[in-house]
């Protein structure tokens, strides 16, 4: 939470300067009315996020980790080869568990192998290529996709934007309680911030089969993503 305090000039030049800033309380001596107000705007995302898997399974674990990681060679070489930067790729995880059935009859697990499995999380900072490159990612050996999920490098114009808004509504809402309350003014005392998530598509899942069936490139849309900031404010009605 990120907070304002509005500076009390008259006796901030007579305070000596300290290590620490102490919080600032500031006296009214009219009502006080306290606003929670939430502002979301709207940009076109400029990045997306995209994460390809392979599994690979063998009798030993040793040798399911040597051919998933093979495959997974393959599939990052895939993705440097397309222009996408070292610093935008990540491996997100690597597994390597026993794999057992359950015998119906006997009642008991029956060891079948390993299966290895190691995930890459891709950053794509040319949203127009994410369905080339998805097909791409399949071609490489990817055996299941997850994403796309679409986001800003850097969200601070649109939050200012939002902050403006939300301020300009708070000051609006305080007016119009004052007047309601016989008051002709308001006086800002505090504003509080907090940061909202930012929302967008839901990511979309492909796995298995439907990887096969795609024959051209994915269509992908990325449509707007929503940002904001939601802020807690004070204020006295004055005469």
């Amino acid at each position: 939470m990120i907070r304002y305090a509005i500076p009390a000039f008259a006796f901030a030049a007579a305070l000596p300067m300290t290590a620490q800033a102490a919080e600032i309380q500031i006296a009214a001596t009219g009502p006080v009315v306290e606003l929670n107000v939430l502002e979301e705007v709207d940009a076109a995302p400029d990045m997306v996020t995209v994460s390809a898997g392979v599994s690979s399974e063998a009798p030993n674990a040793v040798e399911a980790l040597r051919q998933n990681s093979r495959a997974m060679r393959a599939v990052i070489d895939r993705i440097k080869s397309l222009g996408v930067a070292e610093r935008d790729i990540q491996t997100s995880s690597i597994n390597l568990n026993a794999r057992y059935d359950y015998d119906q009859q006997r009642q008991e697990q029956i060891f079948r192998g390993y299966r290895a499995s190691n995930r890459v999380t891709v950053k794509l900072r040319e949203i127009d290529e994410t369905g080339e490159v998805l097909d791409a990612l399949v071609v490489a050996g990817a055996t299941d996709l997850n994403g796309p999920v679409f986001g800003l490098e850097n969200d601070e114009r649109a939050k200012v934007a939002a902050r403006r808004a939300a301020l300009q509504r708070a000051e609006a809402q305080a007016r119009e309680y004052a007047s309601l309350a016989g008051y002709s003014n308001v006086r800002l005392l505090e504003i509080s911030e907090s940061v909202q998530g930012r929302s967008g598509p839901q990511p979309i899942v492909v796995t298995g089969s439907r990887l096969k069936a795609m024959d051209e490139s994915a269509p992908v849309e990325p449509g707007t993503i929503s940002t904001g900031v939601s802020i807690s404010v004070k204020y006295e009605m004055t005469r």
